[in-house]
């Protein structure tokens, strides 16, 4: 802490003031901006010759030119700052990260803006005839370092690596298709996977890896595309022909599966038919024979009754009841002639020589 005394305060503040006047005066405004501008152009050189940005699509490869760790350091630098030492002691080359895009074709106004194109891939087919085939090639740097160190920086993945590779071995695959194979789209994939694989063998060694092979467009000669027309178009007719035929074969077969099925359609209805007549009957039968067993028991009973009621009269007293029966009889009689004489003379008050005329009752019983 500053002890200041009463006696040299307005010594402090005269010096205050005159110390404060002189600042005033250095940080006038057009000298602050001038320092400040100087400020600025010190951090941008420092910025510019001791960092380098390296982008996000970007891979970062340091050379060091001088020190103790001189050549390539193994180290990938991604997105973002990086310290370098200037005045070529070390040095930051950049590689692209992303899918890049090879174009093979004669018609560069047809390829990827942002692609490197180089001509179309003039191949030889199995049978002798040329084709230009126009390919796209997607690939990507797969181990910078490797780049670096076995085919250079820069552009040289494109000039030393893939390009020089790309054509040989497309001739290489697609040259084994014939003329009319070309045509043949799972035949031309298949080679080009081949082509992929071929091309993948030699690049991953130096860091690079082919992601497709895709054959977009390919042209014969003027004489030889109007001959492998023509031959096409033979071919179509052909096919054409079989087509025509094996559908009428079909439809003939198809009106013949109809017309079986309709004869089954109607034998099964015929059957039908006759299985309900026969059900029918069977019915019938069985309602006829029910009700004839029905009408056998009831006879049966009735006779059953009618024995037992005549058993019944046949029983003890029976001959009492006929007599009062027949006595009931003659009571709605007004006259009766009977004999009263002779052999068969009736005798109405004699009950028992009755029951005999009428035989009731044997002679002899009582």
């Amino acid at each position: 802490m500053i002890n200041i005394q009463p006696d040299n305060l307005s010594i402090y503040m005269k010096q205050i003031k005159e110390g404060g006047g002189k600042l005033s005066k250095f940080l006038r405004p057009g000298k602050a901006l001038k320092i400040l501008l100087v400020l600025a152009a010190i951090a941008y050189l420092c910025f510019a010759f001791l960092f380098v940005y390296v982008q996000p699509d970007e891979y970062g490869i340091k050379v060091v030119r001088v020190g103790l760790n001189r050549g390539v350091q193994k180290q990938i630098y991604h997105a973002g700052l990086t310290f370098v030492m200037p005045f070529g002691l070390q040095q930051m080359y950049r590689l692209p990260k992303g899918i890049q895009v090879l174009e093979l074709t004669n018609f560069p106004e047809t390829a990827a803006g942002g692609a490197r194109k180089d001509r179309a891939a003039h191949i030889q087919t199995s049978d002798g005839f040329f084709v230009d085939v126009d390919v796209s090639m997607l690939y990507h740097i797969k181990d910078p370092y490797l780049v670096f160190t076995t085919i250079g920086p820069g552009t040289l993945y494109e000039d030393n690596g893939i390009i020089p590779k790309a054509e040989p071995a497309l001739k290489e695959t697609l040259g084994k298709l014939t003329t009319e194979e070309f045509y043949n789209s799972p035949m031309r994939v298949k080679k080009a996977e081949e082509a992929k694989y071929q091309l993948n063998m030699e690049l991953n060694l130096k860091g690079i890896e082919v992601d497709q092979v895709l054959v977009r467009y390919f042209k014969y000669s003027p004489e030889i595309q109007k001959n492998i027309e023509a031959k096409k178009l033979q071919d179509q007719m052909v096919f054409t022909n079989r087509a025509a035929a094996r559908a009428a074969k079909e439809e003939a077969q198809l009106k013949k599966i109809v017309q079986e099925g309709m004869v089954i359609a109607a034998v099964e209805m015929e059957n039908g038919k006759a299985y309900v007549t026969r059900k029918i009957a069977e019915k019938d039968l069985y309602v006829r024979s029910i009700k004839a067993n029905a009408d056998l028991l009831v006879k049966l009973a009735e006779a059953e009754r009618v024995r037992l009621k005549n058993a019944a009269l046949k029983g003890i007293g029976s001959d009492r009841m006929v007599g009062l029966k027949m006595a009931q009889a003659y009571k709605g009689l007004d006259l009766i002639i009977l004999p009263s004489d002779g052999a068969h003379g009736v005798n109405p008050l004699d009950l028992n020589n009755t029951l005999q005329l009428f035989d009731v009752r044997k002679r002899g019983e009582k």
